[in-house]
């Protein structure tokens, strides 16, 4: 394998790994503003819920407790869905790289292969015309 075929296959390695790392680091950071908005979420929670129960008498607050259970499990099943979403979204990330890294690899192949083919007739060619242009047999 020549140089530059290896340099073409090292940095398209270089690249599908680069593809899956992003994607990674993706999805981590997803996850993590994801989480980050169920803690800011949580933080106004709970903040509302302290000014809520200094407003309301002992009966409302019971019925203001309900509903903030329920809407923190609602929020707790959307979250769950944005993640598994996002886990989604990044396998087909991965697999979408992995596969242009596929089809990458093979042209660069066949653009290696041309070039050296290519390469041996302007040596043949150029090796013909310094004979004739000097003479030589």
């Amino acid at each position: 394998m020549s140089d530059k075929s290896k340099n073409i296959e090292d940095n398209l390695k270089q690249t599908a790994g680069s593809i899956s790392n992003d994607a990674k680091e993706t999805l981590e950071n997803t996850k993590q503003k994801a989480n980050e908005f169920v803690e800011d979420a949580k933080e106004v929670f709970e903040d509302t819920k302290g000014k809520v129960n200094e407003l309301l008498s002992d009966e409302n607050i019971e019925k203001v407790k309900h509903k903030a259970e329920e809407y923190t499990e609602i929020a707790k099943q959307k979250t769950t869905e944005f993640t598994d979403d996002a886990k989604e979204t990044f396998e087909d990330l991965k697999e979408k790289g992995s596969e242009l890294a596929g089809d990458a690899a093979e042209h660069l192949a066949d653009f290696a292969e041309d070039a050296k083919e290519e390469i041996e007739e302007m040596k043949e060619k150029s090796k013909s015309f310094l004979h004739r242009l000097f003479g030589k047999s």
